[in-house]
């Protein structure tokens, strides 16, 4: 018999960005852009944004087990908000399922954005501390991209 288990966190990450809102927005919203900051190594990259959009992203633990991200865009406005859900599929098995919200708040001539996450944690097969490290590396790396631009 195999042991399952189940494990449910939620965080919230903050960033300020010297970028407009506008800006900070079309960041997510560009497959190629986005593809900088997001999925630098991921030559399969897809993103369709839209509502009923779906992205994915592809990858390797540090053993070189396939990683999987697909996530489906739910809600949209226009520098403002997105809402999306995430499947994570590590060695073909489900390992996590997510509700993420990112909102763009104007701070003076930048933006303040909160991203908070919502997440259900299958079989240990990821740990809420790995998951809020790695979406705070990429929002750093949204950050040096957005001051290339």
């Amino acid at each position: 018999m195999t042991d399952h288990s189940v494990k449910h966190s939620t965080f919230t990450l903050e960033r300020t960005y010297s970028a407009s809102p506008a800006q900070v927005f079309a960041a997510w919203a560009d497959r190629d852009t986005k593809a900088k900051w997001f999925a630098a190594n991921d030559t399969d990259y897809t993103l369709d944004f839209r509502v009923g959009g779906a992205e994915a992203a592809h990858g390797r633990t540090d053993s070189g087990a396939d990683i999987v991200a697909e996530s489906v865009y739910r809600d949209i406005l226009t520098d403002e908000r997105i809402v999306y859900t995430t499947l994570l599929y590590g060695r073909g098995v489900l390992a996590t399922v997510s509700v993420t919200t990112v909102e763009f708040v104007p701070d003076g001539t930048g933006t303040h954005l909160v991203l908070t996450e919502q997440d259900t944690f299958l079989d240990d097969q990821e740990q809420p501390e790995w998951r809020q490290q790695g979406t705070g590396d990429w929002l750093d790396a949204l950050a040096r991209e957005l001051g290339r631009s």
